[in-house]
């Protein structure tokens, strides 16, 4: 039988592999490769979340590597944006480019007049002239096809294509309009050689154990119980406190339930809370539905004993910055002194030209 793990078990382990037990003295890049990558749907949380998991990290290091054209952000896991390395941007969009397939099967039949393929590669011509935003393209659309829905010829042209999101956009203190161009044009013609097997063992690098049904959710694919089972031989297996069977790699970290845990705070749309079908081991059932909005919104949060205890948001005005927390349950006295020292230390770095900081408990 199955070493069962329980929630602590499986927590601690999470949050070792995603650099949370201890700050790392880790580069960037090398943190960002780790983590394969990391939710960016807004621009800022990605910093936010290297911050809390790097020692000494400045908040610009990540806006360096996508001036350089070492890192850069692109749909991929799920169909959403994540900031990866070059070198996995490469590696990644071949396998998730199904997620958008399965999108452009959904809406076939308003495409079956259009001929799909001349429209993408007309848009990827002026995509590849000059990075452009989305209304750009649209109004581009509208003028060469004029009796077509130009927002649904750009859509499938988003699906269609390896976008990747230009600077500044993305880089830290840094504003504009999210512009695209290809892949291929931004970094110059590559090859790389996907691989799911790879994209299962970087997963449970960075996210194990997990279920077959943890992978999936994190990748936003199907079908991955086969490539699980030909990794199996090289896997070890548990049991959760439900009997699903969880994989994993021999050698990965499982420091054990009575790991300490310390304060951190995590970003909104931090990968930690998005990447595993069961996610009781970082997120009450009853807390999520707090962090989580209808709209699509996961709002940043805070640890305490390596779970969610509550939410966070910096609020600016008259040269001060604020660091609002809304705990979900009473803190004990040791945490509240931890995370207002951690909090400010995050003020300190994300607003150092502040007047003055504070950290408030509502």
């Amino acid at each position: 039988m199955a070493t069962e793990l329980g929630r602590r078990a499986l927590n601690r382990a999470l949050l070792a592999r995603q650099l949370l037990l201890e700050r790392h003295a880790m580069p960037a890049l090398e943190a960002i490769e780790h983590l394969v990558g990391m939710q960016a749907q807004a621009p800022g949380p990605p910093h936010i979340g290297l911050w809390s998991r790097l020692a000494d990290y400045s908040l610009e290091e990540a806006g360096e590597l996508i001036a350089d054209r070492r890192a850069l952000r692109m749909v991929l896991m799920r169909g959403t944006l994540h900031l990866v390395s070059a070198r996995d941007a490469r590696a990644l969009r071949p396998l998730t480019q199904a997620i958008r397939d399965g999108h452009l099967r959904s809406r076939a039949a308003e495409l079956e007049r259009v001929d799909l393929a001349a429209v993408v590669a007309w848009a990827r011509a002026l995509l590849e002239e000059e990075p452009r935003t989305d209304k750009d393209l649209r109004a581009l659309l509208a003028e060469r096809w004029p009796d077509e829905d130009p927002a649904l010829l750009a859509w499938a042209v988003r699906l269609s294509l390896p976008l990747v999101q230009v600077p500044p956009r993305g880089i830290w203190g840094a504003s504009g309009a999210a512009k695209h161009t290809t892949l291929d044009n931004w970094l110059g013609p590559g090859a790389s050689a996907p691989s799911l097997e790879d994209l299962v063992r970087r997963y449970l690098a960075a996210f194990g154990p997990a279920s077959v049904q943890d992978v999936q959710q994190w990748a936003g694919l199907t079908r991955l119980g086969e490539v699980v089972e030909r990794l199996r031989p090289e896997l070890v297996t548990f049991q959760d406190e439900n009997g699903r069977t969880l994989y994993d790699l021999p050698d990965a970290p499982r420091p054990g339930p009575g790991a300490e845990a310390p304060v951190r705070f995590v970003p909104d749309f931090d990968n930690l809370l998005l990447s595993h079908a069961d996610r009781t081991r970082v997120i009450s059932e009853e807390h999520r539905g707090r962090v989580f909005t209808v709209n699509g919104i996961i709002r940043a949060t805070f640890l305490v004993d390596g779970f969610v205890h509550g939410m966070w948001k910096i609020e600016k005005g008259r040269g001060e910055a604020v660091l609002r927390l809304e705990p979900f349950a009473p803190v004990p006295r040791p945490e509240r002194a931890a995370l207002e020292e951690e909090g400010m230390r995050l003020l300190a770095a994300a607003h150092p030209k502040a007047k003055a900081h504070g950290v408030e408990f509502g």
